[in-house]
C-alpha cells in the first residue's frame, strides 16, 4: 500500500471507500446531554435526531486526539494524507497536525500531509477522491499536495437547513427570529468562505426554492464543470436529495453527481432535513 487517506468522520465515505484499505475514517465524538456516541459505523442517525429534538441544549462534539491520528499514520504506506473538517469549525485539523508531529518524533521521517478542507461533509469526500485520483495517476507526493491544495481553493460548499432549532439552541439565532422564520417557512442558504467559516448566502421561502438557489449559486461559481463532480449529502431527507441530484444531472454539465447520507458530525451541523452540496 503506497498511500493512505485518513478522513475525520465529518467526511462521509461511499461504501466502496469503506472497503478500500487505502482509506480510514477517524471518528469524532458527539454529546447530547448525557448521551455520548462515537461517530463511526455504530452511529444511529434516527436515535441521534430524536435525542436532539428532545433536548433543550445544543449537541456538542469533540475531535479525535493527536494519538488517534498518530495511530492512523502508523502504517506501511509511503504517502499519508489526512483530510479534516474546516479548522475554523473544529480542532480536528490541529489535532491531526499534532499527531503528525508526534509520529515524526517517535517513529522517524515519513511523508504526511494534513489538508484543512475549509469545508465539511461531502466537501471532504471530494478532496479524498481527488487525492486517490492523483495517486492512481502515479504523481509524486509534493505534486499531489500542491494540486489538491489548489483543488480545495477552487471548491465551493453550501448547505440549507430545514430547521433553525440548532442555531436557536446554540445562541446564534434569537427565539423571535427562529419563530418568524419558521412561521414564514424561510430557509437560510449557507456557504463556506475561502477560510472555511460559515456565512449566509441568502434565503428562500420553502426548501425547494432554497435548494434551487443553492444549485444556481454553486453552478455559477464552478469553473470547468465538465471536469468536476457534484456531491450531495442529506440528513434524513433522501427523496429531497435525489430530486436535487436529478436537477443537477439535468443540467448536463458535470462529470458526475452522487448522493450520500450524512454521518454523525454532518448530521449535527445539517440538522434533520438539511442538505449539503459541494463541487
Amino acid at each position: 500500500m503506497n498511500y493512505k487517506i485518513v478522513v475525520d468522520s465529518c467526511g462521509e465515505l461511499p461504501e466502496r471507500y469503506k472497503k478500500d484499505d487505502h482509506f480510514e475514517s477517524v471518528p469524532l465524538e458527539i454529546f447530547v446531554d448525557d448521551y455520548h456516541i462515537l461517530d463511526d459505523a455504530s452511529f444511529d442517525q434516527a436515535e441521534f435526531l430524536r435525542k436532539v429534538r428532545e433536548s433543550p441544549n445544543c449537541p456538542k462534539s469533540t475531535c479525535p486526539s493527536p494519538k488517534r491520528y498518530m495511530e492512523a499514520y502508523d502504517c506501511e504506506a509511503d504517502h499519508v494524507y489526512a483530510v479534516t473538517l474546516s479548522a475554523q469549525l473544529s480542532g480536528s485539523c490541529n489535532s491531526a497536525q499534532l499527531g503528525k508531529k508526534l509520529y515524526l518524533e517517535e517513529k522517524g521521517e515519513k511523508q504526511i500531509h494534513i489538508f484543512d478542507s475549509k469545508s465539511a461533509s461531502v466537501g471532504q469526500t471530494l478532496i479524498a477522491m481527488k487525492i486517490q485520483e492523483y495517486e492512481t495517476m502515479g504523481l509524486g507526493f509534493q505534486d499531489i499536495v500542491d494540486k489538491v491544495e489548489a483543488f480545495i481553493a477552487d471548491m465551493n460548499t453550501s448547505f440549507v437547513l430545514e430547521t433553525l432549532e440548532t442555531l436557536r439552541k446554540n445562541g446564534r439565532l434569537s427565539n423571535i427570529k427562529a419563530f418568524i422564520a419558521s412561521t414564514l417557512n424561510i430557509k437560510p442558504v449557507m456557504g463556506a468562505t475561502p477560510e472555511g467559516t460559515i456565512y449566509q448566502l441568502g434565503q428562500a421561502r420553502g426548501m425547494a426554492h432554497a435548494i434551487d438557489k443553492m444549485i444556481q449559486d454553486l453552478v455559477g461559481k464552478t469553473i470547468n464543470p465538465q471536469d468536476k463532480t457534484f456531491a450531495i449529502s442529506h440528513c434524513n431527507a433522501p427523496e429531497r436529495a435525489l430530486e436535487a441530484a436529478e436537477r443537477v444531472k439535468g443540467l448536463g454539465i458535470f462529470k458526475d453527481v452522487f448522493v450520500l447520507d450524512t454521518a454523525g458530525i454532518s448530521s449535527m451541523y445539517a440538522s434533520d432535513g438539511g442538505i449539503i452540496m459541494a463541487v
